[in-house]
């Protein structure tokens, strides 16, 4: 007997949305040909490579599904995380890090649809924790001698020669992690997703409105440094990743925000690299308790605002809360640990719970 829904549409299912994601992704790949040439293809390759790999065979391993790897949500994975490297990152940790996503990202969940944090975001901090050295060195964003297409001047009319070179950097750079050589791109990738309806606005108008408007309340904010393509990939790539953020649209517009905001704690708590990494993680975390707090009210029945209030205070508490610890752990280099307990857990929560769901359904 075959479950609901009975009518489905045709170009609604999971491939059909991984392929919309990829073709949003597609302008950045061919931006980061044009920037390293092959340099960054490789990573790529290496990447997708070894996630299609990671998901075929433990999802028929463990999980018994043996067609996922044509939902593409690995290649996507793939996608996503070389978007947060540089383009010199040696082929054996892109490696690393694409096998981890997939397979304590997804498949230790239970597969597609079932993660708590983006896979993607997964991969790279265990790429920051198991090769730590390489990751937080200088050396690695020392890419210039790799450029294949330099930046130029690509609005030579104007007469203004600051808006020419702004204007040019908004469509091409060539410094930065893979996915940010173009903010143009980036956010044309973000348009067609929205057109498509594979992402609603209120993840990314929150969660925008809030990081640039709170630069606005505190002294210098002009002078803290951040890359507004990174903030932006994270943005409408990843923070609205379905699985794990909010079902409804107010729980969508407090997560956003909340996202703006703790990125912008971490910014100002001298994160440098792990902002947007960090702050998505943590908000995926809560993600589900945000859908409860917001859940629509029940038809018959009376709204207790009161009650509804004090939940978002507490629940904004413990985000506030984690997002200090986390400063702290950050600041005595002890992040690493909340990748093992991480692991630990995943690994147990795999074992004792979701093995028994597919052992025994009934």
């Amino acid at each position: 007997m075959s479950l609901n829904p009975y009518i489905k549409p045709k170009k609604g299912n999971t491939s059909f949305v991984m392929l919309d994601v990829i073709i949003a992704l597609l302008p950045l790949v061919i931006a980061g040909y044009f920037a390293y040439g092959m340099q960054a293809m490789w990573l790529l390759l290496i990447a997708s490579g070894c996630a299609l790999a990671t998901d075929v065979i433990f999802s028929a391993l463990l999980l018994k599904q043996y067609r996922s790897a044509l939902d593409g949500s690995a290649i996507v994975t793939a996608l996503l995380l070389c978007f947060t490297l540089s383009p010199i990152t040696p082929w054996y940790m892109v490696a690393f890090g694409a096998v981890a996503a997939i397979l304590f990202g997804k498949i230790t969940w239970g597969g597609l649809g079932k993660n708590r944090f983006n896979p993607a975001l997964i991969g790279r901090e265990f790429m920051a924790v198991f090769f730590p050295v390489v990751m937080t060195s200088a050396g690695i964003w020392a890419t210039k001698d790799y450029i294949q297409t330099p930046a130029t001047n690509l609005f030579p009319g104007l007469s203004n020669e600051y808006l020419s070179s702004y204007l040019s950097g908004l469509v091409y750079k060539t410094n930065g992690a893979m996915g940010e050589y173009s903010i143009a791109l980036i956010a044309l990738g973000g348009f067609y997703l929205l057109l498509r309806k594979r992402i609603s606005w209120h993840i990314p108008l929150a969660l925008l409105a809030v990081f640039f408007g709170s630069f606005w309340f505190i002294e210098n904010g002009q002078n803290y440094s951040y890359s507004i393509a990174g903030v932006l990939l994270g943005t409408l790539f990843m923070a609205t990743d379905m699985p794990s953020s909010p079902t409804n649209n107010y729980g969508k517009l407090y997560y956003g925000s909340m996202i703006g905001l703790v990125a912008f704690i971490f910014i100002i708590g001298k994160v440098s690299y792990e902002y947007m990494s960090y702050a998505i993680l943590l908000l995926n975390g809560f993600s589900y308790k945000i859908s409860e707090v917001f859940r629509p009210k029940v038809w018959g029945e009376k709204l207790d605002y009161k009650k509804r209030v004090e939940h978002i205070f507490y629940l904004t508490l413990s985000i506030l809360g984690c997002t200090l610890a986390i400063l702290s752990l950050h600041y005595y280099d002890m992040v690493s640990y909340l990748i093992y307990i991480y692991i630990a857990y995943i690994v147990l929560k795999f074992n004792f719970s979701f093995i028994k769901n597919i052992t025994n359904p009934i």
